[in-house]
């Protein structure tokens, strides 16, 4: 994709994010000392993503990334070595709070994804869950449920589809593609 393309790109699917990743990043990760450094280094892991071909969903992506980010930052925070801090200054320490709206957004669109996660069979609900919210590896959610790996991945993959239809009948997500084709 030329760098246009990029930019434009970038600017009409990305950049709208950034009041509420920015108010993520701080809820999520308010003891990070800055939250720019965090957000440019989401952006260009996010155009490396695009340049590879690999966004499907730009903002569940940035959002995921930033996560990510943010968690290898902790990671190279916890293996560096502690300096004692002999002269400590009088710091002034002040709430930060997300915006209000941006607030009221995102627990709309939690409510919307807990309801998509409900909608989904028994099984399927019961895997996704696993994954996304313990953690687990598909072959650790195969134990534990008595399934094959396959199984689970044919289990994500139609939750994933099934909470991505949710979300693009309520205008968070642009249908897919081939959706778009069919309906042509």
């Amino acid at each position: 994709m030329p760098p246009v393309d990029h930019a434009r790109w970038f600017g009409e699917e990305v950049k709208p994010h950034e009041p509420a990743l920015r108010a993520y990043l701080q809820a999520r990760f308010s003891s990070l000392s800055d939250h720019d450094d965090l957000v440019q280094e989401t952006y260009v892991r996010m155009l490396r993503a695009k340049t590879a071909g690999k966004v499907r969903y730009a903002r569940a992506l940035l959002f995921s990334i930033a996560h990510n980010t943010a968690l290898d930052l902790f990671r190279r925070h916890r293996a560096a070595p502690v300096e004692a801090v002999t002269d400590l200054v009088e710091t002034e320490v002040l709430e930060k709070t997300p915006v209000v709206s941006d607030t009221v957004v995102q627990q709309e669109e939690l409510e919307i994804l807990a309801d998509a996660v409900r909608g989904l069979s028994e099984r399927c609900r019961e895997v996704v869950l696993l994954r996304y919210l313990e953690g687990l590896s598909y072959k650790d959610i195969a134990l534990r449920l008595g399934v094959s790996p396959e199984t689970v991945k044919t289990h994500l993959a139609t939750g994933m589809r099934r909470c991505a239809e949710h979300f693009a009948a309520r205008g968070l997500l642009k249908p897919s593609s081939s959706k778009e084709a069919s309906s042509a």
